[in-house]
């Protein structure tokens, strides 16, 4: 069992020895990469939202958090994260000494209770009201709740009163907590006796990295439960009218993701097998990737006219797609500057939407949500 002086960025000594804070500027975590309060549904990495919802990291640190509009100062990310972690310490010993002390005082300690709680929960693509009823049940009973970019604000709106919320999420060249930290963040918590829950956007064990934190959690003896979610390929298509399988026009199915673990294989090496006109394929976290991933399709032999799809932010208020032709869907995500989070579906079921155009041979089409 890890303990927290165990627990890298816990520990003070460990601390001093792997962060010396720069003393090139005064450091205000809010002041970091944009200070205007972001439209977007999800937490962007250092939004005013995701400050103001975990401001009890911040006490005694944070002067005015409303008052943020002066931020000017720009720092790289590493100095950022390495920051926001350092602030956050004290707030997150506090909080396992309270945990320890309310088990102690209910008869558990010498750890004759066992751990606490954990539960990997899958929120879905974004629209609160596809949250199934036990996660939000256990949503709303949660100690400390670790949340990711990809769950929405609204969703986060559900959290009860005395929760502690902390944000854990990964954006491209931004990770506000290594994937090791994270683990060591649920087992500590657990340890202390708290019910823990991990948020993750769609379903926690697809592309969520659910499935690592789960075997990491069971090997030090916590149980863990996961409580599955919608994943971003159903509810998209679902709001789209798309059947990601339908007789005598798609026999399969086949998730994939746009990018590969760092320093692993070519996400792109799988389209050789992947070029199937009689299966739906849907790209996860492929934007950057997708006009390679296009062409190798197209090199290993499905049409260019295959009927195709990008949708950005789905199910949400924000959502906006893109209809296309499988050989024109990379230059017309690109016109439109779609961002960040993007799926694309692409298969002849596509073209069964009621929004796929008749005359998407000549043009595609962008549409918006109401």
């Amino acid at each position: 069992m890890a303990h927290v002086n165990r627990l890298q960025y816990f520990s003070s000594s460990s601390l001093s020895s792997t962060y010396i804070r720069p003393k090139a500027f005064n450091y205000h975590p809010i002041c970091s990469l944009h200070c205007n309060s972001s439209s977007s549904p999800f937490t962007e990495k250092h939004s005013i939202e995701r400050y103001q919802r975990d401001q009890w990291l911040y006490k005694n640190q944070l002067e005015n958090i409303e008052n943020i509009a002066s931020c000017s100062f720009t720092p790289d990310s590493d100095s950022v994260g390495k920051n926001d972690i350092a602030l956050q310490l004290p707030e997150l010993k506090k909080l396992l000494q309270v945990l320890r002390e309310k088990r102690e005082s209910e008869g558990c300690g010498g750890g004759k209770c066992g751990p606490g709680n954990v539960f990997l929960v899958g929120t879905g693509p974004g629209d609160p009201e596809l949250l199934t009823l036990k996660a939000v049940k256990v949503i709303q009973s949660a100690d400390l709740l670790l949340y990711d970019r990809l769950v929405s604000n609204d969703v986060l709106d559900l959290v009860g009163p005395d929760a502690r919320l902390l944000y854990v999420g990964k954006t491209a060249g931004f990770h506000s907590r290594t994937q090791e930290e994270i683990h060591e963040l649920l087992l500590s918590f657990a340890e202390a006796g708290a019910t823990v829950v991990r948020l993750k956007g769609g379903d926690p064990l697809v592309f969520g990295r659910g499935g690592e934190e789960m075997d990491f959690l069971q090997q030090q003896g916590i149980l863990v439960k996961v409580i599955p979610g919608i994943t971003a390929a159903s509810g998209i298509a679902a709001e789209l009218g798309i059947p990601l399988t339908h007789r005598g026009v798609a026999q399969s199915v086949r998730f994939l993701t746009g990018h590969s673990r760092k320093g692993g294989t070519d996400p792109l090496f799988v389209a050789e097998n992947a070029a199937d006109p009689d299966s739906t394929l849907v790209v996860y976290m492929g934007l950057s990737t997708f006009p390679s991933l296009a062409l190798k399709l197209m090199h290993h032999g499905l049409p260019p006219n295959t009927p195709a799809v990008a949708v950005e932010r789905g199910t949400t208020p924000q959502q906006r797609t893109v209809f296309a032709e499988l050989k024109d869907l990379a230059d017309k995500i690109t016109t439109v500057e779609l961002v960040s989070p993007t799926l694309m579906i692409i298969g002849n079921v596509v073209a069964l939407s009621p929004l796929w155009s008749p005359s998407m041979k000549e043009a595609s089409f962008l549409v918006q949500a109401k």
